[in-house]
C-alpha cells in the first residue's frame, strides 16, 4: 500500500475536468450536472478529484509541502468516491485510492484535523466515532433480543455507532429488529459489547485505527460463530463487505444491508406489505451503499513496459456499476400507495448527502451546503418525502430541510416498510 503505488494512476490525469461533472451521456441539464460537491463549493481546480492526483504526484516528485492550503483541500472532501466513478466512465485509472492513500499519509506525517481527532479520541476510547450518549444497546429495550455472543444465531444484526447513540435514530434500529422477528429470523446483536466497524475512521486517514477496528469485529464473529451480517448502516455495510475484504480480514462472511436482505425475504414469501400507505417519494442513493459499496477487485500483475498505462493480467476497475441500486427500489415499490420518482442523479453518479470523510465534523457548513444542494433536487420532482436507506443521510437531509423551511420530510426505508407490514 502507499501513495507510490499510484504515481502512474496519478500521472496519467490530463486535466479533462471529466471528474466534476456526471458523464455528458447522463447530463439532461444544466442545474444537477455536477458530481463532485468540493469542487462545486469551493470553485478552484485543486478541489477536483483530478486537482487532488495532481497535488499527489507533484508531492511524490517535489516533495511534502504541508501548507494551510493544501490541507485545507485535503479535508474538504466527502470521499463520496463520485470524482472517480465520472473518470472511469471512459477511463482506467485509480483516482479515489490515491486520495485516500494521501489522506492516511497527511495522518501519518501527523498534519491531522482537530475535529477529525476529537473523533479518533472517542473511537479509542469508547469504540464509536460518535459521541456515547448512554450505553450503546438502549435502542433494544423490550424487544427481547438474542445476544449473539451468548446465544447461537443465524444472523448477526450490526447497528452503527449513529443509530446506537442517536436517541432520535433508535426507531430505525428498532424498526429493522421488528422486520427480521416479522419475518421469522433467527437473529441476535452484540448489545453494549458492538463497537465501531472503523470504516469512517480510513476513510479520514487513520488506517491503523481502522484496522484495530476490523480485528475487533472479526475476532467477535469469528468467536461467535457468526456467518452473515445483516446491516442498515451503509457505512457498516461498506467496511464489513469492502474494506475488510481489501485487507483480506472478511473471509467467507456474508454481508447484506438491510434493503438487500428484506428484497431476498419478500422473494422468499416470508414478508409482505398489506397496509397502504399513499405518499409521493423519490429515492437518494447513499455513497457508501451505492458506488462505495460495490465489491473488492482483488488483483496483482505488473504494469507492461512502455508508454501505455496496461496491465498483465488485465485490471478490473471499480466503476460503480455494481453497487446496491436494486434492491431499496424493489423495497420502496413493494410498499402498497407508494409512488417513487426518480431524481436526476441517481444509483453511481447519486450526488452526495454532505455527511461523508469527516466533513460534517470539520467543516458543517460544507456539509449542510451539500445536503441542502440534494434537497433542491428532490424537490424538482415533486415528492412529498425523501427515502434513503442510511442514518448518516437522514440526519444530514433534516437539518438542511429544518434550515431551508422545505417541507420535504425524510424516511429511512426501513421506516416505511416496517409500517407496510404492521
Amino acid at each position: 500500500m502507499g501513495l507510490e503505488q499510484y504515481k502512474g494512476d496519478m500521472e496519467m490525469c490530463c486535466r479533462c475536468s471529466a471528474c466534476k461533472w456526471i458523464p455528458l451521456q447522463k447530463v439532461s441539464g444544466q442545474q444537477f450536472a455536477n458530481a463532485c460537491p468540493s469542487i462545486s463549493r469551493y470553485n478552484f481546480h485543486s478541489y477536483s478529484g483530478g486537482g487532488r492526483l495532481n497535488i499527489g504526484a507533484a508531492a511524490l516528485k517535489n516533495g511534502d509541502n504541508y501548507t494551510d492550503k493544501l490541507l485545507d483541500i485535503v479535508y474538504n472532501c466527502q470521499m463520496c468516491g463520485a470524482c472517480g466513478v465520472s473518470c472511469n466512465y471512459a477511463m482506467d485509472m485509480e483516482v479515489m485510492a490515491p486520495i485516500t492513500e494521501f489522506r492516511i499519509k497527511c495522518v501519518a506525517d501527523g498534519k491531522t484535523h482537530p475535529a477529525l481527532d476529537a473523533a479518533i479520541a472517542n473511537l479509542r476510547k469508547t469504540g464509536s466515532i460518535v459521541p456515547a450518549k448512554g450505553k450503546r444497546g438502549a435502542w433494544a429495550a423490550g424487544l427481547k433480543l438474542k445476544d449473539a455472543a451468548k446465544e447461537k444465531v443465524e444472523v448477526l444484526l450490526y447497528v452503527g455507532d449513529l443509530t446506537s447513540h442517536d436517541p432520535k435514530l433508535h426507531k430505525l434500529a428498532r424498526a429493522t429488529a421488528k422486520i427480521l422477528q416479522k419475518a421469522g429470523v433467527d437473529f441476535g446483536i452484540a448489545g453494549d459489547a458492538e463497537t465501531s466497524t472503523g470504516g469512517q475512521a480510513y476513510e479520514m486517514g487513520y488506517q491503523e485505527d481502522f484496522l484495530t477496528q476490523a480485528r475487533k469485529n472479526m475476532d467477535y464473529v469469528k468467536q461467535s460463530g457468526i456467518k452473515t451480517v445483516v446491516t442498515a448502516s451503509p457505512h457498516a455495510y461498506q467496511a464489513f463487505k469492502v474494506l475488510y475484504d481489501k485487507f483480506k480480514l472478511r473471509g467467507d462472511l456474508k454481508v447484506y444491508h438491510i434493503s438487500e436482505y428484506i428484497q431476498l425475504l419478500l422473494s422468499e414469501g416470508r414478508l409482505k406489505p398489506n397496509h397502504r400507505i399513499d405518499l409521493a417519494v423519490t429515492y437518494h442513493d447513499p455513497c457508501h451503499l451505492g458506488r462505495l459499496g460495490e465489491p473488492w477487485q482483488h488483483w496483482e500483475g505488473k504494469k507492461v513496459p512502455g508508454d501505455r498505462f496496461v496491465f498483465d493480467p488485465p485490471k478490473v476497475y471499480r466503476r460503480g456499476t455494481h453497487g446496491t441500486y436494486a434492491a431499496p427500489r424493489d423495497v420502496i415499490n413493494s410498499i402498497p400507495g407508494v409512488k417513487l420518482t426518480e431524481m436526476t442523479r441517481i444509483k453511481e453518479y447519486a450526488w452526495c448527502c454532505g455527511a461523508g470523510g469527516g466533513v460534517n465534523a470539520s467543516n458543517p457548513e460544507f456539509s449542510q451546503w451539500t445536503a441542502r444542494e440534494r434537497i433542491a433536487e428532490a424537490e424538482t420532482t415533486g415528492a412529498e418525502a425523501i427515502v434513503t436507506a442510511c442514518p448518516w443521510c437522514e440526519n444530514n437531509f433534516n437539518a438542511a430541510i429544518e434550515a431551508a423551511g422545505s417541507r420535504l420530510k425524510v424516511f429511512d426505508l426501513v421506516e416505511l416498510f416496517e409500517q407496510a407490514i404492521a
